[in-house]
C-alpha cells in the first residue's frame, strides 16, 4: 500500500454517506478540506469530536473548509449515531460521515493499523488545500480525542503562509507575529512586503507583524 504524503494529491473516491453518495473531489470544489476518521459509531471519544467539529462550523466556513468524517459502519448507523450526537453534545451535525464499511476510503488513506486494530480505523486527519494536494496529516491513537482548535490553527497557518513570503513560529495564533522566509534576502523586496518593518534576530531569523490576509 503507498503511503500517502505531503504534497501529494488526495485520493479521489466515491462512497456512501449520511448526506448521500460523495464523489471526493466533486465534493471538495475549490474548498479546503478536512477529512478525519472515526474507530467506529456509539463511541464516546469520536462522539465528543463530531459534536465539537459540528459547533466549529462557523470557524470552518470563514476559512472556507469543508469537513467530511469517515467511520467504518454503515449509513443506517451513522443516522442513530447523529441523532445521539445532537442530543448529547447539544449541537447539529451538518456535514457528512462516510460509511466506509468496505473499508475502500480507509484503505486510500492508510487509516487503518493493524499493530494498532485490524477491524477499525486510528483517528487520522488531512487537511486537503483547493489544489487536492495533501497539507497536513496527523494520527492519534483511538483512546485520544483531537484537538480541533489545533487544526484550525494549522489552517490559518497554511492559508496565510501560501499568500505570503513568511512561516509560522511556534505556538503562533492568528495574528501573532510572524518569521520571514530565509530565502528572502533582497532589501527593496522585504521593504515592499513588509512594511510595517522587521526585527532581525539572527540574519536567519526575521520576526515582523502578521502581514493582512
Amino acid at each position: 500500500m503507498a503511503t500517502l504524503r505531503l504534497g501529494d494529491l488526495a485520493p479521489d473516491f466515491e462512497q456512501k454517506s449520511s448526506a448521500g453518495t460523495i464523489k471526493f473531489h466533486e465534493f471538495l470544489g475549490n474548498s479546503w478540506g478536512v477529512l478525519f476518521s472515526h474507530p467506529a459509531d456509539f463511541t464516546p471519544v469520536c462522539t465528543t469530536e463530531l459534536g465539537y467539529t459540528a459547533k466549529l462550523a462557523d470557524e470552518f466556513a470563514k476559512r472556507d473548509v469543508k469537513v467530511i468524517a469517515v467511520s467504518v459502519d454503515d449509513v443506517d448507523s451513522h443516522g442513530k449515531w447523529i441523532d445521539d450526537i445532537n442530543e448529547t453534545q447539544k449541537t447539529t451535525v451538518n456535514f457528512p460521515i462516510l460509511a466506509d464499511a468496505d473499508r475502500k476510503v480507509s484503505d486510500l488513506y492508510d487509516m487503518i493499523h493493524p499493530n494498532a486494530s485490524t477491524t477499525v480505523t486510528v483517528r487520522s486527519v488531512f487537511i486537503i488545500d483547493p489544489a487536492k494536494k495533501v497539507r497536513l496529516i496527523i494520527t492519534y491513537p483511538a483512546s485520544t480525542g483531537r484537538n480541533f482548535n489545533e487544526i484550525l490553527r494549522v489552517i490559518d497557518s497554511l492559508q496565510l503562509t501560501d499568500s505570503h513570503s513568511v512561516a509560522t513560529p511556534v505556538n503562533w495564533e492568528d495574528g501573532d507575529d510572524v518569521i520571514i522566509v530565509p530565502s528572502l534576502k533582497d532589501p527593496e523586496v522585504l521593504k515592499q512586503k513588509f512594511p510595517k518593518g522587521y526585527t532581525e534576530v539572527r540574519p536567519y531569523l526575521r520576526v515582523t507583524p502578521q502581514p493582512n490576509k
